[in-house]
């Protein structure tokens, strides 16, 4: 349990579906259709919750099944809330009393272990440092989920489940993996520089990094206030599944006094996510190719033919496509070899850390007040597993000697802005340089949507360390659609459109599945409430 460099803030929405969901309906009498969760959609759950088909009890046990099910094989899940069932019971009595808190009321999701709660779980960012700190409020996040009668399921932390030991690529990847497996209805991720888009594109779903400031980032551990933006993982959706993205999207984003970035909002109320949900979204919209940013290396034959048939089906849609729209040969070249994006984030983490985070512990175990700090308890705590797993990236912020107060920060913060000031709509596959990084460093949107999967004959490739495979036969990968800042219902819309189109993620499932469902769950309960 370490501190990751990547724990990010930028809440993803991430969406996994299965073609076969009513083949054999989940029924416990007559017209009694449960829906399959590894794919059960927000409107399906509040339809089977208002007619008292099943209750968020019910959910809540369903769910928490399923992640002991699998959790001993992917550890995704570090810790079940042990107030779930009573928050359950409480909202369900709310919904028989007549009062809904709206299309979330009810709904277990899992958060990212860095998401601040001010509950009996932890909020450690995978370290032994935070073990037993407490805060003195919910996240902003944290506190628009439960206003929405959202139910807190846990904290996520990890392999991929497509194939055995995947690498599920990203801090939030624990987030990913259990929206993929249905472990619960939604899952929150969180973004720096790829964090939420790189466990959506290898758990085949759909993720969005939003603009910086469009989710609050107060009480979740930071890492750069420039980058870090937080966003929903909402996995568990069919043939709609942007839907329950938008739904959850709806339900996070907003101004929040403790969070500055939000201030800076267009609009006093976020734009209508739901209704960005078009099949003809694509229609007229012009959509740049950056051809010099996407490159091939062995294996990735398959994204890139993937990528050219996804061009064509965004023509078809309507989309005006604009080839080579590329970056200048100087940005390239102070994006591929210049340095300024990595100590921007650093000096940020130095800074952040301790101000938007540690200080503002009620109770802090370990007397850990800034990275240093942190750094120091990693390096002498034997279960951090130092120095296997080292602090590199913090001892090189910690050697910056400045941090973003500093008059040596600004130089470096305005040559990333003049690498990439603003991004046009663009269409990258998973291989580019710029699908995650050059959008973080001036905190603009990002959608990924399914694309493929490696095929039958891809020879199987592990990572760096050798202990997690990266390629393999069924390893999902994807598409991601750009925009600039503030433009996340154009990019649903966009997205909407393609996955109608396409509906890859049907074509292959996990290798491990969950087998607890909602019937069996009422079942039991039916038959107890007899005696």
């Amino acid at each position: 349990m370490r501190l990751s460099y990547t724990i990010g803030l930028s809440f993803l929405l991430c969406l996994q579906s299965v073609s076969c969901r009513y083949l054999y309906p989940n029924q416990t009498g007559a017209g009694d259709v449960f829906p399959l969760l590894i794919d059960a959609t927000t409107e399906e759950l509040e339809t089977g919750l208002e007619r008292g088909l099943f209750t968020s009890l019910d959910l809540v046990n369903a769910y928490t099944a399923r992640i002991l099910e699998v959790n001993s094989s992917l550890n995704v899940v570090t810790e079940l809330n042990p107030d779930a069932l009573r928050i359950a019971a409480e909202l369900d009595a709310e919904r028989a009393n007549g009062t809904t808190r709206g299309p979330l009321h009810g709904m277990p999701i899992l958060i990212k272990a860095n998401i601040g709660t001010a509950d009996r779980m932890s909020t450690t960012a995978g370290s032994f440092a935070l073990l037993g700190a407490t805060l003195p409020r919910d996240s902003g996040v944290a506190a628009k989920l439960r206003a929405a009668g959202v139910i807190i399921l846990g904290k996520t932390n990890l392999y991929g489940a497509y194939y055995p030991h995947q690498d599920p690529s990203g801090s939030s990847s624990g987030s990913g993996v259990a929206s993929s497996l249905g472990l619960a209805l939604a899952t929150l991720g969180s973004e720096t520089s790829g964090s939420i888009l790189s466990p959506s594109q290898v758990n085949n779903v759909v993720g969005i990094k939003p603009t910086v400031g469009l989710t609050s980032r107060a009480l979740v551990i930071p890492i750069s206030e420039r980058q870090d933006s937080e966003n929903p993982d909402v996995m568990n959706v069919t043939l709609d599944s942007l839907r329950d993205a938008a739904y959850l999207l709806q339900a996070i984003a907003g101004k929040d006094p403790n969070d500055n970035y939000t201030l800076a909002q267009p609009f006093d109320n976020p734009p209508d996510y739901v209704g960005a949900l078009n099949y003809s979204s694509l229609r007229g919209k012009r959509i740049g190719i950056p051809r010099n940013l996407v490159f091939e290396f062995e294996g990735n034959g398959p994204v890139l033919d993937a990528f050219e048939s996804a061009i064509q089906t965004v023509r078809r849609a309507g989309a005006i496509i604009v080839d080579n729209v590329n970056i200048t040969a100087y940005a390239l070249d102070q994006y591929l070899n210049g340095n300024a994006s990595l100590i921007v984030l650093e000096a940020d983490f130095v800074s952040d850390l301790p101000q938007n985070y540690l200080s503002k512990l009620v109770t802090n175990p370990n007397n850990v007040q800034n990275l240093a700090d942190v750094r120091n308890f990693t390096q002498t705590f034997p279960p951090e597993d130092y120095s296997d797993r080292d602090t590199g990236i913090w001892d090189e912020a910690l050697g910056l000697g400045f941090n973003n107060s500093s008059p040596q920060f600004w130089s470096y913060y305005q040559n990333n802005l003049e690498v990439v000031s603003e991004l046009p709509d663009l269409l990258t596959p998973k291989i580019t340089r710029i699908r995650s990084r050059l959008p973080a460093l001036v905190g603009t949107p990002v959608i990924t949507v399914p694309l493929g999967f490696y095929p039958a004959n891809t020879t199987v490739t592990r990572n760096e360390r050798g202990t997690l495979v990266e390629m393999a036969p069924g390893i999902p990968f994807g598409l991601s659609f750009i925009g600039p800042a503030w433009s996340e219902a154009s990019l649903i819309g966009y997205a909407y459109a393609f996955e109608q189109r396409t509906m890859v993620r049907n074509q292959v499932q996990p290798y491990l599945v969950p087998n607890a469902e909602l019937k069996g769950i009422v079942s039991k309960r039916k038959i107890v409430s007899r005696f």
